[in-house]
């Protein structure tokens, strides 16, 4: 019998379940996450394995959705030496590379940046040559000093050559293993925005080496030599040398999972997903069991992006949550909480601290820790914070929910159980089986993807067969990823005429998933 084991670490719990071949849980557990993520997860597998009595050479794959690298861009830690190449000149010189992040971003990320020949436009047409000895002086230049080069060129993802070969140029000149990130293949049109994306990627490469050592060996000295994926951004996987190589897609996994789980644990594949943590909620929106993208730009700690990213809206709205009456009756809940400390802190179990777990546990919707610790609280004031941290997420629904009727709504995560089964604007609320492990559940059943975003000039072909290339690139790439190919399928193809530029540009966006194809 084949096992997957998921995990998915979030800011206060990590949890972890294991699933049969037929995607059925058969254990779980939820630990304290540990400010070593790897202790935490180490705890996890324990736990887990403690439950059930199983083959570890059973447990053919591990899938780990975390925070890591959220974390080390928020926190501006543990980021690695890049030299970055704008390939751009003359064209883009008025505006420098990273002109748009904040300042102490870019007085904490040790970047040596260059502006050099090179770019196309819209139509696949060179705006400059790359010029090729330029770019070895400077990589001579910056040799020892780095250790990952980025490359963003004007349009390359319509003509990504002039990138590809200063990736080239940098490995023979830095050293074959030198991570090099290239814009074509991180971020999608519009040069700023993933110019940031394809900077940030480069000078996260050392936190995912660490992050995929550390996930491969923690599981090793638990007896489980598998096969390693990371979730991403988008509710798919990535195998290990994929996220080595795109760390920055794994920003965002955590509520991505959440949805995924959600639609797999309710069978529910179009709904409204509310995900109740120890400090925030986050509420999504599930199209066809993935999370609906987000058209707006990405903001990662405060650095403005252009890749994929699910369209999560969060609240300061935990378990956790510190509930506030002033003098005058007005009710403040979040954004402070007390996070991890819930078990000491929070009046159901002897702390000194109200929260929404106690509100919850007084109103009689959770049955958590000692109920009668909370048997003094005022009714009248229970029943009035309850209702304020239920509108609170109802508003969120509200402008989460874009279709003209109500929509089912689904509860998980580890405080699913605080909230009320009747909420404003649902069809119906569903709190599934196995509710506060949804995130791990999400990575462990997820697929893989492939995609494309491009800018085409149809001229003697018609949309249609441009349309028709562009899921054949897709689909070839979710196969390249590790999918089935009779499994793949189409689940995202747009087509925008570009008025703003000539000769009827069209950019087109293909994405395709696939189930993982047995043991290579």
């Amino acid at each position: 019998m084949s096992l997957s084991l998921g995990i998915d670490v979030g800011g206060t719990h990590t949890d972890a379940v294991l699933l049969d071949a037929q995607q059925k849980i058969i254990a779980h557990t939820k630990q304290h996450t540990s400010a070593d993520v790897m202790q935490g997860i180490d705890q996890a597998v324990t736990a887990l394995l403690a439950l059930v009595e199983v083959d570890r050479g059973a447990i053919r794959r591990a899938m780990l959705g975390t925070t890591h690298c959220t974390n080390a861009i928020v926190e501006r830690k543990g980021l690695q030496p890049v030299a970055h190449f704008r390939l751009g000149a003359p064209a883009s010189l008025a505006v420098p590379p990273l002109t748009d992040m904040p300042a102490d971003f870019r007085a904490r990320l040790p970047a040596r940046l260059f502006t050099l020949a090179g770019g196309y436009h819209y139509d696949g047409q060179i705006i400059s040559a790359l010029d090729e000895q330029a770019v070895r002086q400077q990589l001579q230049a910056v040799k020892g000093q780095v250790c990952a080069v980025s490359v963003c060129g004007i349009f390359s993802p319509v003509v990504a050559e002039q990138e590809q070969r200063v990736a080239a140029l940098a490995r023979e000149i830095l050293g074959a293993k030198t991570p090099v990130s290239l814009s074509s293949e991180i971020g999608s049109i519009g040069l700023l925005e993933r110019e940031n994306a394809t900077v940030l990627n480069a000078a996260l490469c050392g936190v995912a080496h660490t992050l995929t050592d550390g996930f491969r060996q923690t599981l090793a000295r638990r007896g489980i030599i598998a096969e390693l994926f990371f979730g991403q951004n988008d509710g798919t996987l990535m195998p290990l040398h994929q996220a080595q190589m795109f760390p920055i897609l794994t920003i965002a996994s955590g509520p991505t999972n959440s949805l995924r789980g959600a639609a797999k644990l309710s069978n529910l594949p179009n709904a409204l997903v509310v995900d109740v943590g120890g400090t925030t909620t986050d509420v999504g929106a599930l199209c066809g069991g993935f999370p609906r993208q987000s058209a707006m730009a990405a903001e990662i700690g405060g650095v403005r992006t252009n890749f994929r990213m699910p369209d999560i809206a969060s609240i300061g709205l935990g378990g956790g949550s510190v509930v506030t009456l002033d003098a005058d009756g007005a009710i403040s809940v979040g954004p402070e909480s007390v996070g991890y400390a819930l078990p000491q802190r929070a009046l159901v179990f002897g702390g000194d601290t109200l929260t929404v777990t106690d509100i919850a546990v007084a109103r009689g919707w959770a049955d958590i820790g000692d109920a009668t610790l909370v048997a003094h609280l005022c009714p009248a004031m229970v029943t009035r914070v309850a209702e304020h941290y239920v509108a609170m997420v109802e508003k969120c629904l509200a402008r989460m929910n874009t279709s003209q009727s109500d929509m089912p709504v689904i509860l998980v995560g580890g405080g699913a159980a605080l909230l009320t089964m009747r909420l404003k604007g649902a069809s119906e609320v569903i709190r599934p089986p196995y509710a506060g492990v949804a995130n791990a559940t999400g990575v462990a059943i997820a697929q893989v993807s492939g995609s494309v975003d491009t800018i085409v000039l149809p001229g003697d072909d018609s949309l249609e067969s441009c349309l028709q290339r562009a899921e054949h690139q897709a689909r070839e790439a979710a196969i390249a990823a590790g999918a089935l190919p009779e499994t793949v399928a189409i689940i995202e193809l747009d087509s925008l005429p570009l008025g703003y530029m000539p000769a009827n540009a069209i950019r087109i966006r293909a994405r395709a998933v696939g189930t993982l194809a047995p043991e290579r």
